[in-house]
């Protein structure tokens, strides 16, 4: 059973994870307004909780667009949550505002003791744009000002923090310039940008970031649509156009990161699944889940999966199998390559 609220659409979430409870924190907007597209600027941040991944209870809003002036007053999205050397909670978070027409995005933060009541901080945003290493807001190139998406995780070493985010080079042709910023804190107060840590020079851009440890390799996944990739790797090197989520591997969460194959971890022509994360099922194995986006009849869904099984081979590649939500098939593994029907 997917999580799904009668009266919201629910998209991109993350997660914390507390005395055999799993937090889900998930961007929501009203059904009413009508139109899907529409839920990125009607959005807030929910919360619900669950011990198996399945079953879950709703737990209301967490997180809305503040009262403007303010450099979030329009929008509050994806984000991730850690727990600090003081044993709070600090929820990272993407805003945006109408002075800038929510076209430019900047990162901020908020603070909790209980993962529910949440207080921003005051010095809030804690990170915007450096253009020498990021693309600034050219709508000339792009739709946006992409600086958002922002996962936080400890320093292997424990020397402090790092964070990854969706953003954009300012070089290169508009479908590569997509990369993984990244910046670095000791407080996870106050931030400080660094150089991209991957440059993919074939994606638009690589939404919802997540990097993770698993048996000595590192993982990043991250998201696409098949019209941000450059067509003519999508062409030659894809066994088709495909919308999902995707992977880098890596000995070291700072690189060098890898695109270890070309087809996605979970994907479709279609965009069935979208924003997918690896979060850790009670026993311990490793489950994905995505965010269900189009049904077989191209209508808008709007929901979050049930926890799929990860498989990890000898050489560190990741599988999923998707079928039952009409990725791939029964004993075929989602977003990998397949022969070509040419009939």
């Amino acid at each position: 059973m997917a999580f799904r609220l009668e009266d919201r659409w629910v998209w991109d979430f993350w997660f914390a994870q507390e005395s055999g409870l799993t937090h889900m924190f998930f961007l929501n907007a009203p059904k009413a307004i009508g139109d899907p597209e529409q839920r990125h600027w009607n959005v807030s941040i929910g919360h619900a909780v669950s011990s198996d991944l399945v079953n879950w209870t709703e737990r209301g809003t967490t997180l809305h667009p503040a009262r403007s002036p303010a450099w979030d007053d329009y929008t509050t999205w994806t984000g991730s949550v850690v727990r600090t050397s003081k044993q709070r909670w600090m929820m990272f978070y993407t805003g945006t505002n109408h002075a800038d027409r929510g076209l430019v995005q900047r990162i901020g933060a908020a603070v909790s003791d209980d993962l529910h009541t949440w207080e921003r901080l005051a010095h809030n945003p804690i990170l915007e744009i450096d253009p020498s290493w990021y693309e600034p807001l050219n709508t000339d190139m792009w739709h946006d000002q992409a600086f958002r998406d922002p996962w936080v995780f400890a320093a292997p070493n424990g020397d402090g923090w790092h964070m990854v985010f969706t953003a954009r080079e300012p070089i290169g042709p508009a479908l590569g310039r997509g990369v993984l910023g990244h910046a670095v804190s000791r407080d996870l107060e106050h931030w400080s940008l660094r150089p991209p840590l991957f440059r993919s020079k074939v994606f638009g851009q690589l939404e919802v970031p997540q990097i993770f440890e698993h048996q000595g390799r590192w993982y990043c996944l991250f998201c696409t649509a098949k019209n941000h990739i450059e067509p003519t790797y999508c062409r030659e090197r894809m066994s088709e156009p495909m919308t999902g989520t995707h992977y880098l591997i890596a000995d070291h969460p700072l690189g060098e990161w890898r695109l270890v194959e070309e087809d996605f971890l979970v994907g479709d022509a279609a965009g069935s699944l979208y924003s997918g994360r690896v979060v850790h099922a009670p026993d311990g194995t490793l489950r994905f889940m995505a965010f269900l986006k189009f049904g077989k009849d191209s209508q808008f869904i709007g929901e979050i999966s049930d926890p799929m099984p990860v498989h990890v081979l000898d050489n560190g590649r990741l599988l999923v199998d998707a079928s039952p939500y009409g990725v791939g098939a029964p004993g075929r593994l989602a977003g990998k390559r397949q022969e070509c029907d040419t009939r």
